[in-house]
């Protein structure tokens, strides 16, 4: 509501597009501004306007109805496994941190489409595509099996993190490729892309061993561990960016060490991309370019 009203210049004019009663809104806006203890709003004979702190608000509001509706898109597919029209199957990393933004707006602009997401490991991914499990597939492993054709639609790229107090953030050199290798690290399991990329990059470094201390079958296990300063790990920027950004975890330098990849999607060799799937491929492409890396503090 108070974005509505922020967007149409009063309360009036912000309820009659909600579709709702004047002092409906009015009532509901000064009961956010209660629960904030914050004047949002500046009201005027001409109507409404932000204040600067109402004006700060709306742009996080902005940012949480977007992650609302990102969450649902992603609920929904997970839950709609039958009758879907759309099989889609992503990768651990990709499936958390850019599938949902997607599916929000394939079901914008379509929303009679019905989405079916399965969420595995690249090799997991590639096998569903593979036994038609999947109409499409997005994997982040280096390579693809035979009987897929592929496009790739992003460059991702992983960083080595490690909790606030460890060692290694006191260092002013980069740690080199020799010391992570003899390191015990917190890894994904056989078949994630992201383990298969870290180890490749050791193999190109001359490092053809792994030590894993741990291994995880989530993201979101391994980011628990390292906070709880159990070791360290290297994960995609894309799952570390927001943990970097507010200090929670943070970022180490590895000299000589190459830990960029690309992220894929995939079909059957004998199929075309249409519709819904094609759609769905195109928002990846173009999505792909606004993929950053993190910004430590």
């Amino acid at each position: 509501m108070l974005l509505a009203v922020a967007e149409h210049g009063s309360i009036g004019a912000a309820a009659r597009a909600l579709n709702l009663r004047q002092p409906s809104v009015t009532d509901r806006v000064q009961r956010l501004e209660r629960r904030l203890h914050l004047t949002l709003l500046e009201r005027s004979p001409r109507g409404a306007r932000l204040t600067a702190d109402g004006a700060t608000v709306a742009d996080w509001a902005r940012d949480l109805l977007a992650a609302s509706d990102r969450l649902e898109a992603g609920i929904a597919a997970l839950r709609h496994q039958q009758d879907s029209q759309l099989r889609v199957s992503a990768s651990m990393t990709i499936s958390e941190y850019l599938v949902p933004r997607w599916l929000t707006e394939l079901r914008t602009s379509a929303p009679d489409i019905s989405v079916a997401l399965r969420v595995g490991n690249s090799q997991q991914v590639a096998e569903d595509v593979l036994h038609d499990r999947a109409d499409l597939g997005f994997v982040e492993s280096l390579r693809v099996p035979p009987g897929l054709r592929q496009r790739v639609f992003a460059t991702d790229e992983l960083v080595v993190v490690v909790a606030p107090r460890h060692p290694w953030t006191r260092r002013r050199r980069p740690v080199t490729v020799a010391e992570l290798a003899e390191t015990p690290l917190i890894v994904r399991e056989h078949g994630s892309g992201t383990r298969e990329t870290l180890t490749q990059a050791l193999a190109e470094a001359g490092r053809d061993a792994l030590v894993p201390q741990l291994e995880l079958g989530s993201t979101a296990a391994i980011k628990a561990a390292v906070l709880s300063g159990q070791g360290v790990s290297v994960l995609s920027q894309l799952a570390a960016a927001d943990d970097i950004a507010s200090g929670r975890l943070r970022t180490v330098s590895v000299a000589d060490l190459d830990l960029r990849r690309r992220l894929r999607v995939v079909w059957r060799n004998n199929t075309t991309l249409t519709g819904a799937a094609a759609d769905l491929a195109r928002r990846a492409e173009s999505a792909g370019t606004q993929v950053r890396g993190p910004k430590e503090r």
